[in-house]
């Protein structure tokens, strides 16, 4: 029991030399470590990666307890594998490793640093773009057309754009539905609007990473929505052909269900998240200087609730 007792005081005495010896710098490390790490769980968690993962940890479990009955052939096989570690872990992982690069690439931070500021008739070509994708989607979504819109922002699709049609066309409600009328050429594949324009039609997406955890209802424009998602920061905006139900894949998620109001505040607020933010500020401060004048008036200002709440339905 003595000998216990001192194994354990041993152990505390160890731990408290640990914590006694660590500066601020090695705080800091440990928390950047942590940091990593999570993202790096984050990035294969619910993909391929996850099982390639673990299949790595047990492997390298087994060598290290191997290693240790001195089994010369499985220390030269070791040895073979941490040589050649970096570059397997960089073959198969490949994919995961360009999306983490993707979103560093794309982050708020680089924006910054790059003076990344759209030009005004940029933002004109933008606004219009979405004016003509929201009443195409809603006449689509009426007459139940399948249809696959991509809005390209940060990351260039050079390579979906090559498997399509060049047309670099104003956008229009009526192109749109050309394009996507049923048995014409280009119908079948996505469209893709890049800087406000109509850039190229046909074009194929790439499959999503986790196909087989997507719900089995959802068609082939859904998945490939959803696989250029993963991939890219685009804005994918899928019309049904059997329910007419318009939704929208972003960052690897699809969300249903959207009208016309709707998809149109999602679109200004995803891409033009400043003007979007400006226009509530002018909106809270619209209602501030209204509800004044119906402050001693009880009628009046219940009266304005009411249609606030009309507005919002």
């Amino acid at each position: 029991m003595q000998d216990l007792l001192n194994y354990l005081t041993d152990i505390w005495n160890s731990f408290v030399n640990v914590f006694r010896s660590m500066t601020f710098i090695d705080v800091l490390d440990i928390i950047l470590l942590a940091v990593i790490l999570y993202w790096v769980i984050k990035l294969v968690k619910e993909t391929r990666a996850e099982q390639l993962v673990k299949g790595l940890v047990v492997f390298v479990v087994v060598l290290a307890v191997l290693n240790q009955f001195e089994f010369k052939a499985m220390k030269v096989i070791s040895q073979m594998v941490v040589n050649v570690g970096l570059i397997a872990f960089i073959i198969m992982f490949q994919p995961e490793l360009r999306r983490a690069l993707e979103k560093v690439g794309r982050s708020r931070v680089m924006k910054t640093i790059l003076f990344d500021t759209p030009l005004p008739d940029y933002l004109d070509r933008e606004s219009r773009a979405v004016d003509q994708i929201v009443l195409a989607c809603e006449k689509l979504s009426r007459t139940a057309t399948g249809a696959l819109i991509v809005i390209e922002r940060q990351t260039k699709l050079g390579e979906q754009i090559e498997t399509g049609t060049i047309l670099n066309a104003i956008p229009s409600e009526e192109l749109f539905r050309n394009i996507f009328f049923p048995n014409t050429p280009l119908h079948d594949g996505a469209v893709i609007i890049r800087d406000g324009m109509i850039y190229a039609a046909g074009c194929f997406l790439p499959k999503p990473a986790r196909d087989e955890l997507i719900n089995k209802e959802l068609g082939s424009r859904h998945r490939a929505a959803i696989g250029m998602s993963e991939v890219s920061d685009a804005i994918i905006i899928v019309v049904s052909e059997e329910t007419g139900m318009i939704s929208i894949a972003e960052n690897g998620d699809l969300e249903r269900g959207f009208d016309r109001e709707k998809l149109y505040n999602y679109l200004k607020n995803k891409l033009f998240p400043d003007t979007a933010e400006q226009r509530r500020s002018k909106d809270k401060s619209k209602n501030k200087g209204r509800s004044k004048p119906g402050a001693g008036n009880p009628a009046a200002h219940k009266s304005g609730r009411s249609k606030k709440g009309g507005e919002a339905k």
